[in-house]
């Protein structure tokens, strides 16, 4: 296996198709989805009317970690994100694994959540069909656009992340327009609710709210099919999510001007509602349009990650080698999308979406308490091409961030997620057993 620190044109195995716009536009299209489309008003269930606050402070938390990432896509630029850095800062293959399986397990969790997001209200809109039957059918069309190219599916990816960003730019609008009419309460952007404490409230949305910050590791598993990765890679990063907080801040104050925040809870369509409730004439069918368009390219983005991780993990001996095949012409990894679209539809016969997505965060944040620690670790390791450095104390905050964000998981969140992993650790027994008795074989 050749060295990550030298990766090359020559010896990367995929196509070296993105170039710096359509990398910022894949990492804000992944993190302008589902997040407020579809979870906004989870967030207002738990802090109330300040909908913004913990948007603000799940950007501060991630951009933490995103530091972590620049440093070490730029250090060591191969598919496989966050498994490559733990094998080459812990020199163990079963944390190597674990940690690559728990990504794995969180993006295949997260594009069942979306499948079903995109199932639901939005889609009712135009079709009485049944959820679960419509979200494996979507999850397929998903999978035919991901083997057909990187390239087509990142231009897939910049309509759509135009198209969204315009659906969430239009409810900013229509806040200001409410306000500007007297309709709206600008004062509830700064309520809580009765009888619990700002803190506690904060932290329990902004761990819903986190889960729309996670385009780093998606990005982070393309790296091998980026052109000039170590100069793009870090403008693209932290450009997408900055112009994402942004966004979303904006959007939550708009959201909570327009619509008490109990109204944005009871719906699981609650842009739409803004959109409505602003009464200038848009109709439900064009924004929800908009919001289906942002689901589909939130699961789109996170299967091609789940893809290449399952690549890459295949690739280091990780997984299964079957994993690794490769379609001669449009040299996409066409296994290891099969699997992953074939777990993520299983997926989504298991719960609703905001159990989904808070088992994806809770996997998250342990995959990036473990690339954080690798930071520290590997800053000993030294290479030859100028990197990204992140200054030390960030890799330490991003630590404390990831273990006071787990602190607050509930009991069966950690349940799910322990089922998910004991999975993975039955996984890495049999491939084990395969490879020692392959191994036996041939020096038989």
């Amino acid at each position: 296996m050749s060295d990550p620190t030298t990766t090359t044109a020559e010896d990367t195995r995929l196509r070296r198709a993105v170039g710096g716009r359509l990398l910022y536009l894949f990492i804000l299209g992944d993190v302008l989805g589902a997040g407020v489309y579809a979870l906004v008003g989870e967030v207002a269930a738990e802090v109330g009317g300040a909908v913004w606050v913990p948007l603000a402070l799940a950007l501060l938390l991630a951009l933490l970690t995103a530091a972590s990432y620049a440093e070490l896509v730029t250090k060591y630029p191969r598919a496989g994100g966050s498994a490559v850095f733990a094998e080459r800062a812990f020199r163990r293959p079963v944390i190597a694994f674990l940690v690559g399986f728990c990504m794995l397990a969180a993006g295949v969790t997260s594009a069942a959540g979306l499948a079903l997001a995109f199932a639901g209200d939005y889609l009712g809109v135009f079709l009485d069909v049944p959820a679960t039957p419509a979200a494996l059918v979507f999850l397929g069309l998903v999978a035919l656009l991901n083997a057909r190219g990187i390239q087509e599916s990142l231009r897939a990816n910049m309509v759509m992340t135009l198209v969204e960003a315009s659906g969430l730019v239009l409810v900013v609008v229509l806040g200001a327009v409410v306000l500007g009419r007297g309709d709206g309460d600008l004062g509830r952007t700064v309520d809580f609710p009765a009888g619990v404490p700002a803190t506690s409230a904060v932290l329990a949305a902004a761990l819903l709210a986190y889960y729309s910050f996670v385009g780093f590791e998606t990005s982070a598993n393309i790296a091998e099919e980026v052109r000039d990765v170590r100069r793009v890679y870090p403008r693209a990063l932290f450009g997408a999510l900055l112009t994402a907080g942004l966004v979303y801040v904006l959007v939550g104050l708009a959201a909570a001007v327009v619509l008490p925040p109990e109204e944005l809870a009871g719906s699981s369509g609650p842009l739409l509602e803004v959109v409505r409730a602003a009464d200038v004439g848009i109709p439900d069918r064009l924004f929800s349009v908009v919001a289906l368009v942002a689901v589909a390219n939130g699961a789109l983005l996170t299967m091609i990650m789940a893809s290449r991780l399952a690549f890459g993990m295949a690739e280091q001996g990780l997984l299964p080698s079957a994993l690794g095949r490769v379609l001669p012409r449009r040299r996409t990894p066409w296994a290891a999308i099969a699997v992953t679209t074939a777990a993520a539809m299983v997926l989504t016969l298991t719960g609703t979406l905001a159990a989904l997505a808070n088992t994806v965060v809770l996997l998250l944040l342990l995959v990036f308490l473990s690339t954080n620690t690798a930071v520290l670790v590997l800053r000993r390791d030294r290479v030859a091409a100028d990197h990204f450095r992140a200054p030390l104390v960030l890799p330490v905050l991003a630590i404390g961030s990831c273990l006071l964000l787990l602190w607050q998981q509930e009991a069966g969140t950690w349940l799910r997620a322990g089922v998910l992993l004991a999975v993975g650790v039955v996984l890495h027994l049999v491939t084990g057993a395969a490879r020692r008795r392959r191994e036996g074989a041939a020096a038989g």
